[in-house]
């Protein structure tokens, strides 16, 4: 059986079209510990990264939120997970996700049950936030889950703001939720060796 110091393997691959979905995979992969992999501006995922989500015992999707989805990169790297699907690759991996989007709402549900459903194809066990909102009057833009999501994190970044001015409650629920993600990638590994 794995001790608690043994490490989890997550990779975070993510599409960002203006680097704020590439700040919030950041704060993700600090979280949980894991290698990020970019999808380029052409929806290519290096060969690297393929190989990395084959091992990985956790794998976290993100992509901004774009007309109400994920990025048409994020969409081609989906379609082309249809070989390790056919495989059962990732079956039983423990799966999350993130977005980000210039609207409070943005539709941004939209793109994280697109991974929900992603993540259930291939046989995957979705993580949840586990965030209560942070949802009364004396709330504030850098709290935690401002965005009030259950599903996963969802941060949002004004359409004329840079990466650098990001809500640092958005950067805090990616973190916490990434170390939530390998932490139940650890206990299902743990309880698959007991």
């Amino acid at each position: 059986m794995k001790s608690s110091n043994d490490t989890i393997n997550a990779v975070v691959v993510y599409h960002s079209g203006y680097g704020h979905t590439k700040r919030m995979a950041e704060a993700v992969a600090e979280g949980a510990g894991a290698t990020l992999f970019a999808i380029d501006a052409d929806g290519v995922l290096p060969e690297a990264g393929w190989s990395a989500l084959d091992t990985a015992d956790a794998i976290i999707f993100g992509s901004p939120t774009y007309m109400g989805g994920p990025s048409w990169q994020f969409k081609k790297f989906a379609d082309e997970t249809s070989k390790p699907w056919f495989q059962l690759r990732w079956k039983d991996k423990v799966f999350g996700g993130f977005t980000n989007s210039a609207s409070i709402n943005g539709d941004k549900l939209n793109t994280l049950q697109y991974f929900v459903l992603l993540a259930c194809q291939h046989g995957g066990l979705w993580v949840s936030l586990a965030i209560k909102p942070a949802n009364v009057k004396a709330s504030k833009r850098d709290d935690p889950n401002r965005m009030g999501s259950y599903v996963a994190p969802m941060a949002q970044s004004d359409a004329d703001a840079g990466p650098e001015e990001m809500s640092s409650g958005d950067l805090e629920t990616g973190r916490t939720y990434g170390a939530r993600v390998a932490e139940i990638a650890r206990r299902c590994s743990e309880a698959a060796r007991a």
